[in-house]
C-alpha cells in the first residue's frame, strides 16, 4: 500500500488526545491516524491485517509448550519452546508477515540458543531431513517452489500463498502459520528423542508429517 504526505487543518486538541492514544497504542501519530481513518471508512488495512491474524495466533498457541513473547515490531510475533535435551536450550520462532499477499505470505525464523556445536550440527541435520521431507510433500500445494536458508542453528522458511484462486482469509492464515509452528516443534523434538537412530527418527518424522498434511486445511 503506497503512502503519500496530506496536509490536515486540526485543532491542538484532537492532535494532542491523538498523540496520547498513538503513544498508549506503541505507534507514530501518522500510523494511528492512518488506522483510525481506515476503519472510519471500512477499510482493512495491511497493518490491521497482520495485528488480526497475529492476535489469533497468540489465542490459539498460548498454552503450556509455547510462550508468547513481546512482538519485536507490527510485522512480527515471537514466541519460544523449552528443548528437553542436553543442556535444555531454548528454540526461538519468529513469524514474519508480509504486507503484500500476493505469492508469498511471509516467513519464519528459528533459532536454537545453544553454543554447543554437537547440538548445533544434530539440529542442522533436523533441517535438512525436513526440507527433504516437505518438499516432497507440498510441492504441489503451495504457489512456489519452496524456500530454506539454514546456517549456525538458524532456520529461515518462506511461507507461500495456497495454491488456487480464492484468497485465504484472516483465520485461515492464522490457523495454518500456528499449524506449521506447532509441527515444526513437534518434529524437533522427536528428532532429538531419537537421534541414535537416525531411520526411526525419519520414519517418524515422515509418518507425522504426512498426518499433517491429509488434516490441513491450507498449506503454506
Amino acid at each position: 500500500m503506497n503512502k503519500s504526505v496530506y496536509s490536515l487543518v486540526l485543532s491542538d486538541e484532537v492532535v494532542e488526545a491523538v498523540d496520547r492514544a498513538a503513544h498508549r497504542a506503541g505507534v507514530s501519530r501518522s500510523a494511528y491516524i492512518n488506522n483510525v481513518l481506515a476503519e472510519a471508512v471500512s477499510y482493512t488495512t495491511p497493518e490491521k491485517r497482520m495485528n488480526d491474524i497475529f492476535a489469533e495466533i497468540e489465542q490459539l498457541m498460548n498454552g503450556d509448550i509455547f510462550r508468547i513473547m513481546p512482538r519485536p515490531s507490527e510485522t512480527a510475533l515471537a514466541m519460544r519452546s523449552a528443548l528437553h535435551y542436553k543442556y535444555n536450550p531454548v528454540i526461538n520462532y519468529s513469524i514474519e508477515l508480509y504486507r503484500s499477499f500476493d505469492t508469498t505470505l511471509g516467513k519464519l525464523k528459528v533459532s536454537l540458543r545453544t553454543q554447543s556445536k554437537s547440538l548445533i550440527g544434530s539440529f542442522s541435520d533436523f533441517l535438512r531431513l525436513l526440507a527433504g521431507t516437505e518438499r516432497e510433500f507440498i510441492s504441489d500445494r503451495i504457489t512456489g517452489s519452496v524456500s530454506y536458508t539454514f546456517e549456525n542453528g538458524r532456520f529461515v522458511r518462506t511461507f507461500y500463498r495456497p495454491a488456487g484462486e480464492n484468497e485465504p482469509s484472516n483465520d485461515e492464515i492464522a490457523n495454518a502459520l500456528s499449524g506449521y509452528v506447532q509441527l515444526f516443534d513437534e518434529l524437533v523434538k522427536i528428532y532429538f528423542a531419537n537421534t541414535q537412530d537416525r531411520d526411526a527418527a525419519e520414519a517418524l518424522i515422515r509418518q507425522r508429517y504426512g498426518a499433517y498434511i491429509k488434516a490441513a486445511g491450507i498449506i503454506i
